[in-house]
């Protein structure tokens, strides 16, 4: 009896380690692959034991990438990043320390730049500058090095390249260039992370027709089973990439497979990323369980998140007293002045609880911020229709709301 107990006791507790060793290679494997979704990339330099976590699991990552999303997994000596791009771009993708769309073009051409430089080689900010410049010139296209706009888009572009990590500051700063170009330069250093900036392209650059071309990740072949592949692709690259897609904003062919396959993308994303899918009648939605230090979330931490959920359980409240109404697609379209009338009625009842920069804003401008939120998250949009402007409210915002709570005896807080 004695070893009989034994025995037992010691299989329940060789099981229990390897649930335990099994959950803990799941977390791990979650976390490398949000890392990898939502960083540039993962250096050994800066964080070793991710890194490590990720080549340890490069096979496992690698190939679920390739299988569902079309992403390529790059892993060398000293870096692991996920070659990725979206199926469709939105002005949040973005840098946004970006105000001209010089400022990307004067980044790329850096990149340029760089690709002729190996590691640890030295340059100043004037052979950048010259060398950009020929290049530009070439293609009759002409930079005024004299115009302080200029110089601050350069200015912009080479910080943007320092906070990634593709220049190595060694000496000066962009800003005194920007107010003395004849006098003043910058000294830096490239680092291994410059070659790996760009996303690796399947075809020749000049092969590609359209910018849409530009999207697609890999070639697929024209057959049934390349067309499916496409369609997966293009699904869970939306998935991951974009805040919410509902089922109005997929084609016929990709609506059928989110619905017949429906279990399918659910295990996949809870397996890999610990996502929660939920089928509504507007959609397929995904939710992370718990906060993460590599998603980007909603609700954010800005006061404007908050406003977002207040707005939704106003429009909620006050959709029978109104002529709105929700339509098939479960969305709800609203002028601008049934905005601010909503705005109006949320600053009435919790302006005391808001921050200073949205109690200072006028109905208009507070409009402003609440829907160009809204937007950045795919949850409403400004379309023009034949009765002028509207803001289309996404079904999605009907499953939220929020009100301000406080404990008992306590004055009421944000």
């Amino acid at each position: 009896m004695a070893r009989g107990g034994t025995t037992s006791y010691a299989l329940r507790r060789m099981r229990a380690n390897r649930k335990a060793d099994a959950e803990h290679w799941n977390e791990r494997r979650r976390a490398c692959a949000h890392a990898l979704l939502n960083r540039h990339w993962i250096t050994k330099e800066e964080d070793p034991d991710l890194f490590y976590a990720i080549r340890d699991q490069y096979t496992e990552l690698r190939d679920w990438f390739a299988e569902f999303t079309g992403f390529l997994l790059v892993l060398t000596r000293t870096m692991a990043k996920l070659d990725k791009a979206p199926v469709i771009a939105a002005p949040w993708m973005g840098f946004p320390e970006f105000r001209e769309s010089r400022d990307y073009a004067l980044f790329t051409y850096s990149l340029w730049f760089l690709e002729s430089k190996t590691e640890l080689d030295q340059f100043v900010l004037t052979d950048i500058v010259e060398q950009v410049s020929e290049q530009l010139g070439a293609s009759g296209l002409m930079m005024d090095w004299e115009n302080y706009q200029h110089r601050l888009s350069m200015v912009r572009a080479l910080k943007k390249l320092r906070q990634l990590g593709v220049l190595r500051h060694i000496d000066g700063e962009e800003t005194d260039w920007a107010h003395d170009n004849r006098t003043k330069n910058v000294l830096y250093e490239c680092s291994p992370s410059a070659r790996f900036v760009l996303r690796h392209f399947p075809k020749e650059l000049k092969a590609y027709d359209s910018l849409d071309d530009f999207n697609e990740q890999i070639v697929y072949p024209e057959t049934m089973d390349g067309d499916l592949r496409k369609r997966r692709h293009r699904i869970y690259r939306r998935l991951l990439l974009e805040p919410a897609v509902s089922d109005q904003e997929w084609s016929p062919d990709e609506l059928y497979y989110v619905q017949t396959q429906r279990r399918t993308l659910m295990d996949q994303m809870q397996f890999m990323f610990g996502l929660e899918g939920s089928r509504y009648r507007e959609g397929l939605f995904f939710f992370h369980p718990e906060l993460s230090g590599d998603c980007s979330l909603f609700p954010t931490a800005a006061g404007v998140s908050d406003l977002v959920l207040l707005f939704a359980g106003e429009l909620r409240r006050r959709l029978g007293s109104r002529d709105w109404y929700v339509t098939e697609q479960g969305t709800v379209e609203l002028t601008r002045t049934d905005v601010e009338g909503l705005l109006f009625q949320l600053k009435q009842k919790y302006e005391e609880y808001w921050s200073k920069e949205h109690r200072g804003l006028s109905l208009g401008e507070l409009a402003e911020v609440l829907t160009a939120h809204m937007t950045e998250w795919s949850l409403g949009k400004w379309v023009e229709g034949e009765s002028g402007e509207r803001f289309v409210v996404s079904a999605v915002v009907s499953r939220w709301t929020a009100d301000y709570s406080w404990d008992e005896g306590e004055e009421g807080t944000a």
